[in-house]
């Protein structure tokens, strides 16, 4: 069956490159001496290498292709600049002051027409994160949580450390899932992998939802799609019943004015925003108001043309270098979002690499339990494309490098 992800071509560890293959030789008996001095010479050659460097390059800045940030060319600076200031000679009087823990209601509005929603259900947080917080905080202690695996390593923070039962769901090839409780997923370009639950999956989870289990939708990256056709959220499958969604405006206007929001189930969102007026009494209205002028003047779509544009560029860069370097390793190429995920060759696993001049988050990070040792998580939102290239030969020197030195061992 199909998956909603590609998939880098495996190939076999042999593809060493000039440089190393002298040291891998084979050797005969009569050469024991030959053969400690020239496992030495691997040893030396593959340490020297665990940094990513080599003698073709030179030692530069790191580049980061942990965090998923956008890139400074993806922010509105101006437009938004702009917006605040119009926000403020508008409604100064209201933003600028204490008001409804659920949000600024001009936002409130326009998110629940776009959701088919009551305003009521609508509750505006500082970042998507902090509604997860809130929703954790209410619904962990009244049973377990069902995660994907992997899944976004923030939220298995918090639930740490709420102390809640934490239980990882496997997907399988097609992004299944089926188990009554209460379920986080991140079904579309997914943190960390970039994966895309396909119809079927959404359709089960949202029959799940209607017969009983709470889902909980997070969905920050949808809008940012480079191709391909959008598929229903789980939320609009289910008409909205027993499901809790979740997005923000950190991926599509900016994450500095910190604008998520939830559209929960009525009784939830008024549980949710008691919660945030015991938090902080008002969110940050003025940032709020902000985002609602930009969309208020139509900026949201041509915005998204924009920023998917830049993005685009920068995943196919990675693609394109991980192709070209590291065509021994397995990854995704998502349609859309900030991530791929990447899986080492046979017998490596990330706590071998030694790689400087260049950072990742392990795949581990992202597991409630046992899983993703050789794995990683590239995020190719921020580096410029030239960047991406030469993090990613970096990157396979170190993996090279662990493959040498497994080799000598």
């Amino acid at each position: 069956m199909r998956l909603y992800v590609q998939y880098g071509r495996s190939c076999t560890t042999d593809r060493l490159p000039a440089f190393g293959a002298a040291t891998t030789d084979s050797f005969t008996s009569s050469a024991a001496s030959a053969e400690a001095g020239r496992t030495r010479a691997t040893i030396k050659a593959a340490t020297s290498l665990m940094s990513g460097w080599d003698s073709r390059v030179e030692l530069v800045e790191p580049i980061s292709f942990a965090r998923g940030i956008p890139a400074p060319e993806c922010l509105a600076v101006e437009e938004l600049a702009d917006c605040a200031r119009a926000a403020i000679e508008r409604d100064g009087a209201t933003v600028l002051n204490y008001g409804s823990s659920g949000g600024y209601a001009p936002l409130r509005e326009w998110i629940a027409e776009r959701h088919q929603a009551d305003p009521s259900q609508v509750v505006v947080t500082n970042g998507s994160l902090q509604g997860f917080r809130f929703l954790a905080e209410l619904l962990a202690p009244r049973g377990p949580v069902l995660v994907e695996a992997p899944t976004y390593d923030r939220p298995l923070k918090i639930l740490a450390a709420l102390g809640a039962e934490v239980i990882p769901v496997p997907l399988d090839d097609d992004g299944m899932v089926d188990s009554p409780a209460f379920f986080y997923t991140i079904p579309t370009f997914q943190n960390p992998t970039g994966r895309t639950l396909s119809a079927d999956a959404r359709e089960r989870l949202a029959a799940l939802a209607r017969a009983g289990m709470l889902v909980f939708e997070d969905d920050p990256y949808g809008l940012v799609r480079f191709e391909g056709e959008a598929p229903p959220t789980v939320f609009e499958l289910a008409g909205g019943e027993n499901v809790a969604y979740s997005s923000s405006f950190s991926k599509t206007i900016a994450p500095g004015l910190r604008v998520g929001y939830l559209v929960l189930p009525e009784g939830l969102a008024a549980e949710v925003e008691s919660a945030a007026a015991a938090a902080y009494i008002t969110p940050a209205l003025l940032s709020q108001a902000t985002v609602y002028e930009f969309l208020r003047r139509g900026n949201l779509e041509p915005n998204l043309e924009r920023v998917c544009a830049l993005l685009r560029e920068r995943r196919d860069a990675m693609v394109a270098a991980l192709d070209q370097h590291l065509p021994e390793a397995v990854w995704t190429v998502p349609e859309g979002g900030y991530f791929l995920w990447l899986e080492l060759p046979r017998g490596i696993e990330t706590a071998d690499l030694r790689a400087e001049g260049v950072t990742f988050v392990p795949g581990a990070d992202f597991f409630a339990g046992a899983g993703g040792e050789n794995a990683l998580r590239l995020a190719f939102s921020y580096a410029s494309p030239t960047e991406i290239e030469e993090g990613v030969r970096r990157l396979a020197s170190a993996v090279r490098a662990a493959l040498l030195l497994r080799s000598a061992a």
